[in-house]
């Protein structure tokens, strides 16, 4: 088990089970969740993700509906199924994430999120300041942005093509993601 920290928004991503030990099935993460902490709306179009509290409350946003979870509870999210999850609390929130099938991008954009956190290479939230590398991370992590800021899938996918031609995604993964074969 390998544990990362994001140095600027204090959250902690525990590797549970990794995509490639799993043979692909899964990716299980521990998650220590900060208050105010949580992603914006998303898809995922490879994976399904389950979420169990372990302590704490976490709030998953579907269209259209707002679940609060708390310690025992879980919540499936179906690929292809808009949402984002945060906390809400005053308190850190501890819980697990499944991911169905495993994902080493999903694994490795984490890794670099984080790693670019800790050279000052992200906003206060932890967003990559630079567009070549959010568009990295955009698209290992099968993260896509639904409604009107669909129409910034074809400017992501464009920067993801400019970042590779000039191997930032390849530095990226050298300089960040070390638990895995290059």
């Amino acid at each position: 088990m390998k544990t990362i920290v994001n140095p600027i928004v204090k959250d902690e991503v525990t590797f549970i089970q990794t995509a490639a030990a799993s043979k692909s099935q899964m990716t299980v993460l521990s998650v220590k969740l900060m208050p105010g902490g949580g992603t914006p709306l998303h898809y995922h179009k490879n994976f399904s993700e389950t979420f169990t509290v372990v302590q704490g409350e976490l709030t998953v946003y579907l269209k259209g509906k707002k679940i609060v979870l708390e310690a025992g509870q879980e919540y499936t999210v179906q690929r292809g199924k808009t949402h984002r999850f945060a906390n809400e609390s005053d308190a850190p929130v501890f819980f697990s994430t499944t991911i169905q099938p495993g994902s080493v991008g999903f694994e490795k954009s984490l890794y670099i999120l984080y790693g670019l956190a800790g050279d000052d290479r992200t906003d206060s939230k932890g967003v990559p300041k630079s567009l070549l590398d959010l568009a990295v991370v955009s698209k290992i992590s099968d993260m896509h942005q639904p409604g009107i800021l669909a129409v910034l899938s074809p400017l992501i996918t464009l920067f993801f093509f400019i970042a590779r031609s000039k191997n930032i995604d390849k530095a990226l993964q050298q300089r960040y993601c070390p638990d895995f074969l290059q």
